[in-house]
């Protein structure tokens, strides 16, 4: 069993180098603090382990796979085993546990504070400077709402429609937090992720979850801090309020100018914007690393706290992969 393990790790085994640079027992407090609930008497099952069901969720984001299918593969693969630190004599806990400590996490929200916990972790390695920011959101789309139009506008108005009160298995059923929006062309449901990303190492530093409706640059203010040194965004960030709020936290703007009717933008601004896009095109290998490894662009859960928490845990496994991968590679932030 054992020469078949070192051969699976020889050929290269993302989950090993992720649990041989993370500290994950760093994670342990904010989880125990979750799951805490009063004793009900001596004796019982012993619980499972926070830190191994955490590694649990890891790995079924990390796979997209539904607990049922989590549940089989990681009594199957010998590489999920060795990472989570089970053995094959270990009984895997089954669909119905992953469930209930999932949401025994979303009730408690803890997926902000697990990103805060790693914080120390990456400033301690000097990956967090403080050189320049990058700001921009993304949507995440949840199924569409067959609803009617009478009951869209009730819902809009954040309100339960009269008939769906007396039906709570139909309110189970359906997003009530989930907004609808148009970009362009282009038609969304559900949520945003708002990022604030350090321009160096593209780790993420905050985040934050509203739905699709809100603008991105609503997100600015809250974001920035007088440290930051600068911010680069695209032109959806641009305002009168966003440059005097820059200015007043003494954060240089590179927010990418706009042209308006009958004011194209020179020569020179659109140079200008080049450089800039040139950094702040580092926020979008963000976005598409989790759209295409961890389908971070649409989500299945409903309501807005089941999908916050999702996206956070997305977050979080993104710094914790990018992390891993500036170790390995032992490359520089500025040249990664």
């Amino acid at each position: 069993m054992e020469p078949r393990v070192q051969w699976l790790e020889a050929k290269g085994n993302p989950l090993s180098r992720l649990a041989a640079v993370i500290d994950w027992e760093s994670f342990r407090p904010p989880l125990e603090q979750a799951l805490a609930k009063p004793a009900k008497g001596p004796g019982g099952h012993p619980a499972n382990d926070p830190v191994k069901m955490f590694t649990l969720l890891v790995v079924q984001r990390c796979y997209n796979s539904s607990n049922e299918q989590t549940e089989h593969q990681v009594s199957d693969r010998l590489s999920f085993q060795k990472f989570m630190g089970w053995t094959v004599a270990d009984k895997v806990p089954d669909a119905n546990t992953l469930w209930d400590f999932r949401e025994a996490l979303v009730r408690a929200g803890v997926f902000e504070k697990l990103s805060e916990q790693f914080a120390p972790q990456l400033q301690a390695q000097g990956l967090l400077t403080q050189e320049g920011k990058l700001v921009d959101a993304s949507f995440v789309d949840v199924p569409w709402q067959r609803n009617r139009r009478q009951e869209n506008a009730t819902i809009e108005a954040d309100a339960v429609p009269k008939e769906w009160v007396a039906q709570p298995a139909k309110q189970r059923q359906k997003d009530l937090d989930a907004r609808w929006t148009k970009k362009n062309a282009e038609v969304h449901y559900g949520y945003k992720n708002h990022l604030k990303e350090d321009a160096q190492s593209k780790l993420i530093e905050r985040y934050a979850v509203t739905e699709a409706r809100v603008h991105e640059s609503q997100m600015l203010s809250p974001f920035v801090e007088s440290p930051d040194g600068a911010v680069y965004a695209d032109g959806a960030y641009r305002g009168t309020e966003a440059e005097a709020m820059l200015a007043q936290k003494r954060v240089t703007s590179r927010i990418q100018k706009r042209a308006c009717r009958n004011r194209p933008l020179s020569g020179e601004q659109k140079e200008s914007n080049r450089q800039k896009s040139r950094i702040r095109a580092r926020i979008e290998h963000v976005f598409g690393c989790m759209s295409q490894s961890m389908e971070g662009c649409c989500l299945r859960y409903i309501g807005r706290r089941r999908n916050a928490a999702a996206i956070g845990l997305i977050n979080l496994i993104y710094n914790l992969a990018r992390d891993e991968q500036i170790v390995r590679l032992r490359v520089l932030p500025q040249a990664a």
